[in-house]
């Protein structure tokens, strides 16, 4: 089946907390933006039943809601979305392509913002029971279904110990599985000490999942104990994992570096190794995982997006001037002496159009158009034809030797 082509400026892999503000920076600046989503917009946020500590919400917020919000905005700014997987990315410089099922979509960048993945135990039979036969990873979802049962939780970080209170008000008894020794837990200490005060929540110390056990539905987990080796077989209608999350990077592989655990790593300014390729959130190596920090991904990489495509217009259409003659004067604006020159430049550039094409880049704001032309030193002259640089000029800039370009 020969797939379509459709052509944006940015397409955005995830419509995560991340995805949805790149997607608001980049529909914002006008840029034509497509997000690309494969379950449920809003992502992993939307599993949240409360957020409390997202700025703005001093009485806090559902993960739907606050999701709700951030995709209405995208929206309002004209940016697509289309519920479909993403099959493969490619990388040229001069063009990129993300491609699902039926469609290519060829873009001049990239942001990915894919998120990740529930972690799971590993034990025996696990695969038997997951989702609707006793194994979740959503509280939120699955919570009402567990009114007046006995449920297990695993794990003890923020989400798992947050979540556990919350199927509290559901469930009669929420029994926590945690590996540590008594007492310690991985969670923020307000809720490590409003859950050992909930009378419904039940702790098991220095435990892991054996097995998962049930005929056609789960019922009992077994827990090893990892000091003695005891196993302990417990009785449950449901079990909750949350032990933490894999990044969904594996169409990335071999196109953006990775660390180990398979994040992608990023600047400052969420840029990969391949320029004009993105990415924001929880797919990052990054030491917090949150909305707020996703948030802030999310602006900077569509800012970061916006900014790179607005560079390679000016050193497609201004610098390399389609292969005619070309001078451009690289400077930074709180330069003394690099602001002294501009009268310089500009008389140069009205005696001499249209013959050549003068491009003032100002460093500090477009760094990047710099690192293409491989230039560092300001204030410097490069003067190209045919779209190579032929002469650099970092001393003695002045009205004879730029005219002295043209001659040589």
């Amino acid at each position: 089946m020969e797939k379509k082509i459709e052509r944006y400026d940015v397409v955005i892999i995830g419509g995560g907390a991340a995805g949805l503000t790149a997607g608001i920076y980049c529909g914002r600046a006008r840029l034509k933006t497509l997000i690309l989503e494969k379950s449920l917009v809003g992502g992993l946020a939307t599993y949240t039943n409360e957020i409390e500590n997202y700025p703005g919400f001093p009485e806090g917020a559902t993960g739907t809601e606050l999701m709700g919000l951030f995709h209405k905005q995208a929206k309002k700014f004209g940016v697509d979305f289309k519920m479909t997987d993403v099959k493969a990315v490619t990388a040229a410089e001069d063009k990129k392509t993300v491609e699902t099922f039926r469609t290519t979509y060829e873009c001049k960048a990239i942001i990915v913002a894919s998120g990740g993945k529930p972690r799971v135990t590993g034990a025996a039979n696990e695969e038997l029971f997951l989702y609707d036969k006793g194994i979740s990873f959503c509280a939120t979802c699955d919570a009402a279904a567990n009114t007046g049962k006995t449920v297990m939780v695993i794990g003890s970080g923020d989400a798992a110990i947050e979540e556990g209170m919350f199927l509290t008000k559901f469930a009669d008894k929420v029994i926590v599985s945690v590996m540590h020794d008594h007492g310690k837990m991985d969670c923020n200490e307000i809720a490590k000490k409003q859950a050992l005060e909930n009378p419904k929540m039940e702790f098991i110390w220095n435990t892991v999942v054996d097995s998962f056990e049930g005929e056609g539905h789960l019922d009992t987990v077994v827990l090893k104990n990892m000091k003695t080796n005891e196993l302990q077989s417990v009785k449950v209608d449901s079990c909750f994992l949350f032990i933490g999350y894999i990044p969904n990077t594996e169409i990335l592989s071999g196109i953006v570096e990775m660390n180990r655990n398979g994040y992608i790593l990023v600047n400052e300014k969420m840029e990969t190794n391949v320029p004009g390729i993105f990415a924001a959130g929880d797919v990052c190596d990054k030491f917090l995982k949150q909305v707020a920090t996703a948030v802030g991904d999310g602006a900077i990489a569509g800012y970061g997006a916006e900014k790179y495509i607005s560079e390679c217009e000016v050193y497609e259409n201004q610098i390399l001037n389609h292969g005619r003659p070309s001078v451009v004067y690289l400077w930074n604006a709180t330069d003394a002496d690099c602001r002294k020159l501009l009268p310089v430049i500009e008389q140069f550039e009205q005696s001499h159009s249209p013959e050549v094409r003068v491009t003032k880049v100002d460093v500090y704001k477009s760094p990047g158009l710099a690192a293409k032309l491989g230039i560092d030193a300001v204030p410097s002259i490069a003067y190209l034809v045919d779209g190579s640089i032929q002469t650099v000029i970092s001393e003695n800039i002045n009205e004879h030797s730029l005219n002295g370009l043209l001659s040589s």
